[in-house]
């Protein structure tokens, strides 16, 4: 006899635990009236993912018990896996529980607590120690949840207490290169041990992570047969045969691993970008995003990705030229607004800027112009777009990149100031590269934004050059330096400048303190500015 497995990869939403049952509910029913025997949900269904300290309130776990009752009572005739916290003897458990007919038949603790990169399981959760293998339909069927697939012994007990599959349900969030990597371990672990592997994953943007769904059967032999649907919402249904294979395959997977050249870096990443953007101001319920555009290609990405993300009619842009800014500026600012379908207006900060100069001028006598009238007039548009998203209720976006926020080339209060930053962990050149990937899926941001010399138009003839190395080697120095961690020497000895990486190296350390008063943004790198990165701002390294 066979089975019918779903895997249910679904967008939910932390501390929603509510509105979450309600979705298993009815992903339950409508599996049931599909002929699905086993329905696979996603790890900690119940709250979202990273519930994070919501997990030290009783009431969170008084709401899951709840639930867990409703589901019971509500969900009969199929069997369902799903996770939640669960408060057992030795503390609170990570736990992937299976239900069938009003009953909760078997929960297995994930054993291996990830303590890395933007994970913090240990805060919170003990680790489990034994596999948990049951029978449905005749087959034998073993649990893991997430981290566990990514080590030996999880799989391995697994297998020794009868496993014929493994469900492995998962909240793993991208980064670039990610989806690659998932499909080349997990097709490991099941040839290895000769076990199909179905891996469920969570799908949905939460703060700065964004999940990208991609959930994937695995055969035993290592061979991807099916997949879900990337940085979306997918019902991935399957048959498995009486020995417990996964029968037949997607279209699209016909190789045995995922061929991550096949899939461009920059659709991944616009796509992560553009589902962070969407549920960051969705789920927080702003009624909209606005944002300054400067006619550079920073500005008109973000638009591009809002509008993706959210519509035209939900995004406005503001021009606020001052007395540096060139024709050229406005009217490619203009053409990216009409290009999306975008309102956009003008409002010049000259008068703001005037009347600060003339206020500071006793304070300022003797003392010659120098980046602090620059940082007055980003000050002057940061208040002037504030202002806009207060009366609106429109979430404000910034604009500034990762190789900006990494050597603080940004000003406090002026162009930092907002409610989310998109491409707060994209680098220059990638900005450049998803600006071109944007443009050929149709024309929207102005050649000219790609190919005339990056400037922050706040004095006479300025370019980013002036005060930066170029950026073709800005940014190969900065991916050394913050997410592979190598420092000065070990990075001069690869061709750089000393004085340049000395030079760029102290930018990074010096401006801490700016990035701690950043907003969030779209995580797509394996070490993006926030809880990736954990520096302290007094230092004396």
């Amino acid at each position: 006899m066979g089975c019918r497995i779903r895997i249910a990869q679904l967008n939910l939403v932390v501390g929603d635990v509510v509105g979450n049952a309600d979705r298993v509910v009815a992903e339950a029913a409508s599996a049931r009236a599909d002929g699905v025997d086993l329905l696979v949900f996603p790890e900690l269904t119940l709250t979202g993912y990273p519930p994070e300290d919501l997990l030290l309130r009783p009431e969170l776990l008084q709401r899951v018990e709840r639930a867990l009752d409703r589901i019971r009572g509500e969900c009969r005739g199929i069997t369902l896996v799903l996770g939640y916290p669960l408060r057992a003897v030795g503390g609170l458990f990570n736990v992937a529980g299976v239900v069938r007919d009003g009953e909760v038949i078997g929960e297995y603790a994930k054993q291996h607590l990830p303590n890395y990169s933007v994970f913090d399981e240990k805060r919170y959760f003990q680790a489990g120690a034994t596999p948990l293998v049951l029978e449905h339909l005749g087959l034998r069927i073993g649990l893991s949840v997430c981290e566990d697939i990514w080590q030996e012994d999880p799989t391995r007990q697994a297998v020794e207490a009868g496993a014929q599959i493994l469900v492995n349900i998962n909240a793993s969030p991208f980064h670039v290169g990610k989806r690659a990597e998932r499909e080349a371990l997990v097709a490991r672990r099941a040839s290895e041990h000769a076990i199909p592997v179905v891996y469920a994953n969570l799908v949905g943007g939460q703060d700065e992570l964004v999940f990208d769904g991609a959930s994937f059967v695995a055969d035993g032999a290592g061979r991807i047969l099916h997949r879900a649907a990337v940085f979306e919402e997918d019902l991935l249904t399957f048959d498995l045969d009486d020995d417990g294979g996964p029968v037949g395959s997607t279209p699209e997977c016909s190789t045995s691993a995922f061929d991550d050249d096949a899939m461009e870096e920059e659709a991944s990443v616009y796509g992560a970008l553009v589902l962070g953007v969407r549920d960051y101001v969705r789920k927080n319920g702003f009624s909209g995003a606005v944002l300054g555009l400067s006619g550079g290609v920073d500005s008109a990405l973000t638009l591009a990705v809002a509008v993706d993300a959210l519509g035209a009619d939900a995004v406005e842009g503001v021009l606020m030229p001052s007395r540096y800014t060139s024709p050229m500026s406005n009217a490619d600012a203009f053409e990216e607004a009409e290009s999306l379908g975008v309102k956009a207006q003008l409002i010049s900060i000259e008068p703001a800027f005037r009347s600060f100069l003339s206020m500071l001028e006793p304070a300022f006598e003797g003392l010659a112009a120098d980046v602090t009238e620059e940082n007055i007039q980003a000050r002057c548009r940061g208040i002037i777009l504030m202002a806009i998203s207060n009366k609106t209720g429109r979430i404000l976006l910034t604009t500034g990149n990762k190789s900006e926020m990494a050597v603080g080339y940004a000003t406090l209060y002026g162009d930092m100031a907002g409610g989310f930053a998109p491409i707060k962990d994209v680098p220059k050149l990638l900005v450049y590269r998803l600006a071109r990937y944007r443009n050929r899926c149709s024309p929207v941001i102005p050649e000219r934004v790609l190919t005339r010399a990056p400037s922050a138009e706040l004095r006479p003839d300025q370019t980013d050059q002036d005060s930066l190395p170029p950026y073709e080697v800005l940014d190969p120095i900065l991916r050394l330096y913050i997410e592979e961690d190598e420092g000065v020497e070990a990075i001069v000895a690869r061709g750089y400048s000393a004085e340049i990486v000395r030079r760029i190296t102290r930018l990074v350390d010096r401006n801490e303190y700016k990035r701690r008063q950043a907003p969030p943004g779209v995580r797509i790198s394996t070490r993006a500015f926030g809880r990736d990165r954990r520096y302290p701002i007094t230092s004396g390294f």
